[in-house]
């Protein structure tokens, strides 16, 4: 069999099963492909068509090519005078797509004969990165392309370029969930992904004047190769109308859903290809369209804006990924949005469930395992329910132990605002049966409750109804009752969850013996796309001093390489690697902002979503504090500072005005220093706009030192810090997220750590009410910097934005309070420069930076979505692998492939 099982520690001869060449399929011969059990042919009457598609495309260097001439003549209508960069990078993956699908359609009736258990991902986001140079990394399919491409007179290097970066997601959760569908593949899992086809992803962040401005990212503009649109695929979603009493044909009394507005659910499907198999998973994405796609009575009438109004209504559903939900109507469009692509997935999911004939709905939590990524897809429960009790005519008391057998649940975040909670009327208005039955759902809890407990309030916090400040339903409490397992993404966050955001429910399930519901899944990230993908120099040391690519299937293997942290050779190597990547990043810098930077000194990063709990803004009084230390110093002792270059990014949401005054100051930071010549040599700050997949896959190889400063206990996990240690860096930051498991396996010295712990936020709070919470010097000094004007650039407006931002925590009143210094910047802000001095010093003697820079990331084996997802699969959905047996040799009398004739040359035009 082709392909890793699930991942093992223990399997130190895990075989790759290719052949030398390394290729998915032999560039030698034809290979078979299989005929699936029970197919649709007709004796004799598609012979040939069956013939024809009975081969895999080949993978030789003259097929290659001839597969890309031909879709750039035949597909994308080019000639020989007019094909450019872009179109070369079109037709090639064109071509790649074609063996993808090969073996996508495969891999699915694979999954169909064997009648496997299937997971399914429901995720609002997904940040997938460029797809041609991942596709050749998992087909391995590079060597050839590259030679092809070189004989068509292109690099493929610069073809990459012109792949789009598809926005469909805010940060860590979308690009988790890419990770987690590499490595479903990857492991042959039966586990597809589900979301929204966005017509506009987040948005594209420009600075203009130092501020955030932003513009839409429409990346559908040009052709998306990669994608196969399916018109056969879709599915109606209904949203407002009434429900109905009714008696079926049983006679028995039954409810449901009529009239309203009706949208279709389109289906586009982006096969995901598995590294070291033959197996090739899918993300399906839906698209909204009308029901009826044009009213030509309107449009004889003159109405001509009502002859598409339905159209253009449909279409906002999917246009763009989390709308500004600050007044009711862009809360309306979130929660259309929400069960939109639910109600699609489910139908969709249920429809593969009952494609085996006879199949019984009591095997459904055997065939199905529903994974709801945060709280976005909790409308899965009530529209489970819908369709196995309105349309399936199963009873309540069978639908509902369904429901909780099949879903489950991934808390991402304990702050409240991401644990959703929609008012009553809005049900009501738009999803009335959805209402209905989460109104059923409740009364049966809290009767359940109440004969455990007594009528006490405890039974009003675990219920799915909130009361005040307005009626609302509480969609994490619903997502924890409706399903199997529950998990956080950290082993901390985990806790948290059990203690804090969910006890009273972690409480009740361990009173009704199901202390098991709860379980931690630490977050991970894919090696074939961090590593081999982002840092190919860096993946080539592993190879060459392991002596093979098994470790991108097996990251335990590379904790041999502990035993090498103070070898010459790989230090040479390692140090080599890191600047190469630093000029590689250099250079993009100098590309894209017209910065120039010195490959000499530190590269210090912070790049995440802008928030106040991440703390970008202590880093900014920092990088204040560090200008004001050199400014002041003798050109003597200047030249002992370590040189710095301080680069941070990330998106603030357009609505957040603190965030996004952030940036501002960050911005104004960064042109201040530019401007010093006292202290310019010595660092460098910049803001680096638009922070994506393919930025990052610049950044961090090139980091040194990354910055994860969140406030204890506010990080679920992080996943930019598993990036940042697997490319060769070290981390500065709290005991928060992911953060403490990352130190506990590559060791207490590879981390710069700071701050409070988590279990001592709330004692830190209370002293801080009672006035005992003192503000350092050297704060206090950059707030006075700051008040004075010294990073406005001459705006009175910026310096009163800049003093708004430090108003409450240099309020002694509130300083610490849970108003004031919510995030505790000026109680961890000692130890924060304590901590950035180690930086410096241990940064001094390379020999001890490099070995524990090696150290660190050879130890991240936990930290790969393998692992992770490998968990995901045993503990909570028991979906087992199917790796897709190999392709056979085609045995014929005559095996050899036929040797191609030469093309005969073109007329002139």
């Amino acid at each position: 069999m082709a392909g890793a099982s699930v991942w093992d520690p223990s399997r130190a001869n895990f075989e790759m099963h290719r052949k030398s060449s390394f290729s998915l399929f032999s560039d030698q011969a034809p290979r078979e492909r299989p005929k699936p059990a029970g197919g649709a042919k007709k004796d004799g009457q598609h012979d040939k068509l069956w013939e024809l598609m009975e081969n895999y495309r080949s993978n030789d260097v003259d097929s290659v090519q001839r597969d890309i001439v031909a879709h750039a003549e035949y597909t994308l209508a080019c000639t020989r005078f007019n094909l450019s960069e872009a179109d070369a990078y079109r037709a090639a993956s064109l071509a790649v797509r074609d063996r993808l699908l090969e073996s996508f359609n495969d891999t699915s009736a694979y999954y169909l004969e064997q009648d496997v258990k299937r997971g399914y991902y429901l995720s609002a986001e997904y940040l997938m990165g460029r797809a041609f140079q991942n596709a050749l990394v998992n087909l391995d399919l590079e060597p050839s392309f590259k030679d092809a491409l070189m004989g068509l007179g292109f690099e493929m290097e610069d073809l990459f370029a012109h792949d789009v970066d598809p926005g469909l997601g805010n940060g860590g959760l979308g690009r988790l969930a890419a990770c987690f569908l590499d490595s479903m593949a990857t492991l042959s899992l039966p586990v597809w992904g589900y979301g929204i086809r966005y017509t506009y992803g987040i948005f594209k962040q420009h600075i203009v004047d130092g501020k955030q401005v932003e513009r839409p990212d429409y990346w559908l503009a040009s052709t998306y190769p990669w994608e196969i649109p399916r018109a056969d695929i879709t599915y109606p979603v209904r949203f407002g109308g009434r429900v109905e009493d009714y008696a079926d044909e049983a006679g028995a009394w039954r409810q449901r859903w009529v009239g309203g507005e009706i949208v279709q659910a389109m289906a586009y499907d982006n096969p995901i290809p598995g590294f070291d198999t033959f197996n090739t998973n899918n993300l399906r994405l839906w698209r909204s369209c009308p029901a009826e796609e044009f009213d030509f009575d309107a449009f004889n009438d003159s109405k001509y804006s009502e002859a598409v109004e339905q159209r253009r209504r449909a279409e906002d559903l999917s246009a763009v990924l989390y709308p500004n939900d600050d007044k009711w109507e862009g809360k309306v469009l979130r929660l259309k949005q929400q069960y939109f692509f639910v109600s699609a997935s489910l139908q969709d999911l249920l429809r593969e469930f009952l494609r085996k004939p006879n199949r019984q709905w009591s095997e459904l939590p055997d065939k199905v395992a529903v994974q709801m990524n945060d709280t976005h897809p909790t409308l899965s429960v009530l529209e489970m329910m819908r369709l196995l009790v309105d349309v399936q005519k199963l009873n309540w008391d069978q639908a509902w132990d369904l429901t909780k057998r099949t879903c489950n649940y991934t808390n991402h975040t304990v702050m409240p605002e991401a644990l959703e909670k929609w008012p009553v009327e809005m049900l009501e208005e738009q999803l009335p049966r959805h209402l209905q039955i989460v109104g059923e759902i409740n009364l049966r809890f809290v009767k359940e409750l109440i004969k455990m407990y007594g009528d006490v309030p405890k039974v009003q916090r675990l219920s799915i109804f909130q009361e005040e400040p307005f009626k609302a339903i509480r969609m994490g409490n619903l997502a924890v009752l409706g399903s199997t397992k529950v998990n956080g993404v950290a082993a901390i966050h985990t806790e948290i969850v059990k203690k804090e955001t969910f006890a009273e429910f972690y409480q009740y399930f361990c009173d009704i013996g199901q202390k098991d519901k709860f379980v931690n899944m630490t977050n991970g990230v894919t090696p074939r796309r961090w590593i081999h993908v982002a840092n190919r120099p860096l993946s080539d040391i592993y190879s060459k001093y392991l002596g093979s690519q098994k470790w991108l299937t097996n990251m335990e293997l590379l904790k041999e390489l502990r035993k090498k942290t103070e070898d010459p050779a790989l230090h040479k190597e390692w140090a080599a690697m890191k600047m190469q990547a630093k000029q590689h990043l250099a250079t993009w810098l100098k590309e894209h902002m017209g910065l120039e930077v010195d490959v000499n000194s530190l590269f210090d990063m912070q790049f995440k979503r802008i928030h106040e709990y991440k703390r970008q803004l202590m880093n900014a009084f920092y990088l204040i504090h560090r200008y004001s230390q050199i400014k002041r110093a003798s050109p003597q002792e200047r030249s002992k500072f370590q040189k710095r270059t301080c680069l941070i990014g990330g998106k603030a949401a357009p609505a957040y005005v603190n965030a996004k005054t952030i940036i501002k100051l960050i911005n104004n930071i960064g042109q201040v220093i530019k401007n010093d010549p006292d202290v310019s040599p010595y660092l460098t700050v910049a803001f680096v706009p638009n922070y994506s997949v393919s930025v990052a896959e610049a950044i961090c190889p090139a980091s040194d030192i990354s910055q994860h400063i969140s406030t204890a206990g506010t990080e679920a996990s992080g996943t930019s810090n598993m990036k940042f240690v697997m490319n060769g860096g070290l981390i500065i930051g709290t005991m928060d997220g992911a953060n403490i498991e990352i130190r506990e396996e590559g060791g207490n010295d590879t981390m710069f750590i700071f701050g409070c712990l988590e279990d001592e936020v709330e004692s830190i709070k209370k002293k801080a009410e009672g006035g005992h919470y003192p503000i350092d010097a050297r704060m206090q000094e950059v707030f006075k910097t700051i008040r004075a004007g010294a990073f406005s650039l001459g705006d009175a407006q910026v310096t009163s934005d800049f003093s708004g931002l430090i108003d409450k925590l240099s309020d002694t009143t509130k300083a610490g309070t849970w108003e004031g210094d919510k995030y505790l910047l000026c109680y961890d802000f000692p130890s924060y420069l304590d901590a950035q001095e180690r930086v410096d010093a241990t940064y001094a003697d390379q020999k001890t930076w490099i070995k524990l820079c090696i150290q660190a990331s050879v130890s991240m084996a936990k930290f790969s979505t393998d692992r992770t997802i490998s968990d995901y699969a045993e503990v909570i959905w028991g979906v087992k692998p199917a790796p897709r047996p190999a392709p056979q040799e085609k045995q014929t009398p005559n095996a050899e492939k036929p040797k191609a004739t030469a093309p005969q040359p073109k007329k002139k035009a």
